[in-house]
């Protein structure tokens, strides 16, 4: 029997993703320029970004709404998704990082698809009209509750919510918690336990990204 360490969880996470998802040269190239440029390994898994993917297919989400770009690694998961006439409009707070999603984004064929705001998520969301299908939640965690309210604004009965990083190595259990993500994160999901807008879910991880999960809940 296999023990269960975080080697283990790579090696499993890492055989299902060549298994269910393969060599992606495009996606591949985006993590390469994410590198270069010096940005933090926090882009989802790729068994995660297939998930999103078939996330989006499953809803038959058409407009898309990303807040947390990085790379754009997840952006192309998701524009790829949503089809010909489809839209995802994702949010990057650091211009440098934007600049270098976009050129990921158009070398990947679905420029055309994505519309990339650069700001705050705080300021940028009351800008944006409403209408999504499918919002993903992947930035900073201490906003969680400012980001899903504006989700559920944003969104109509229906709307698919997917939230990332809810699992923090399991300090979510941990009240007295003085680390602002962790606390963002309990209180994103406290909210969607206690909001009647939503209905939701999380679900624990283990793999490349170590022990995490990833909440997604329905705008009802």
């Amino acid at each position: 029997m296999v023990e269960s360490t975080p080697r283990a969880w790579r090696a499993a996470d890492e055989y299902l993703a060549d298994v269910l998802v393969g060599d992606d040269p495009a996606l591949e190239a985006a993590l390469a320029a994410q590198r270069e440029a010096g940005m933090p390994e926090i882009e989802v898994a790729p068994v995660a970004g297939k998930l999103l993917n078939l996330l989006v297919r499953i809803s038959g989400a058409r407009r898309v709404l990303e807040i947390g770009t990085l790379g754009g690694y997840s952006t192309i998961w998701m524009a790829r998704a949503v089809g010909d006439g489809g839209r995802v409009v994702t949010i990057e707070a650091e211009a440098g990082n934007a600049a270098i999603a976009r050129e990921s984004i158009d070398a990947a064929g679905v420029g055309d698809r994505v519309d990339i705001r650069i700001g705050r998520g705080a300021d940028v969301l009351p800008t944006l009209v409403g209408g999504f299908d499918l919002v993903f939640i992947d930035a900073d965690k201490e906003s969680n509750t400012v980001y899903l309210d504006w989700a559920a604004r944003l969104g109509h009965p229906g709307t698919v919510i997917v939230v990332d990083n809810v699992g923090r190595d399991g300090e979510i259990v941990d009240e007295n918690t003085k680390d602002t993500k962790v606390i963002g994160t309990r209180d994103g999901l406290r909210m969607l336990g206690e909001d009647p807008r939503f209905d939701a879910t999380a679900l624990q991880t283990v793999g490349i990204k170590g022990w995490d999960g990833m909440a997604i809940a329905l705008v009802v």
